[in-house]
C-alpha cells in the first residue's frame, strides 16, 4: 500500500475532477490517497508520501504561477520520490498537442522549471461556458472561435479522453 499524494491547482474545477478519478483507481489498488489544492500545500509535509502528482489546468496560455513557485521550492523532494506531473488544457483536444511531447503549454512550463517529471501526461480540458463570467466567457469564445472550437455561449463541452486519464492513473499504481 502506497502512500500518494495528488496535488492540483484548477481554475474552474475541471483538474479536479480528473484528480478525483485518478484518486478512485488508486484507492481501488488499496492506496492512500491525499488530495490537495495547491492554494493549501504551504502546510503539507511532503516527506511521509510515497508517490507525488502534480495537476494544473491552463487559463489564457499559462500555468497558475503558484505551481512554478510549487514546484521550485520543493524541487528536491519531488525528485527523491515517484513523481507525474499532468496538464489540463483545451487545446490538447487537437491530436497534434495531446501528448507531452507535442503540448505547447507543457513543454513551455518545462522550459521554466528545471524538475523532470518522471512521468508527464496531458489531457485535453472542458468547455463550460455557463460557469464562466462574463469577460471569461467573451475570451474563451474568442479563443474558440480563432482555434474553430466551439462558440455556442451555452456549450459545455468535455474533450476529456477518460480513458486516456484511468490509464494513467493506472501508471500511479504502478510508478
Amino acid at each position: 500500500m502506497a502512500n500518494i499524494l495528488i496535488l492540483y491547482s484548477t481554475t474552474d474545477g475541471h483538474t479536479l475532477e480528473i484528480c478525483q478519478q485518478l484518486m478512485a483507481i488508486n484507492k481501488q489498488a488499496h492506496n492512500k490517497v491525499s488530495l490537495v489544492d495547491l492554494k493549501e500545500a504551504e502546510i503539507i509535509d511532503l516527506l511521509p508520501f510515497d508517490k507525488i502528482v502534480i495537476g494544473a489546468s491552463i487559463r489564457y496560455g499559462r500555468h497558475s504561477p503558484r505551481v512554478i513557485k510549487f514546484i521550485k521550492i520543493n524541487q528536491r523532494i519531488l525528485e527523491s520520490k515517484p513523481n507525474a506531473f499532468f496538464s489540463v488544457n483545451v487545446v490538447a483536444r487537437k491530436p497534434e498537442k495531446n501528448t507531452p511531447e507535442t503540448n505547447p503549454y507543457l513543454n513551455k512550463l518545462l522550459h521554466k522549471i528545471d524538475w523532470r517529471p518522471k512521468n508527464l501526461a496531458v489531457f485535453a480540458g472542458k468547455i463550460d461556458y455557463p460557469r464562466y463570467n462574463f469577460i471569461d466567457r467573451l475570451m474563451i469564445r474568442f479563443i474558440m472561435w480563432l482555434t474553430n472550437g466551439p462558440t455556442h455561449r451555452d456549450a459545455v463541452v468535455d474533450f476529456t479522453d477518460w480513458n486516456k486519464v484511468d490509464d494513467f492513473g493506472r501508471l500511479i499504481v504502478r510508478m
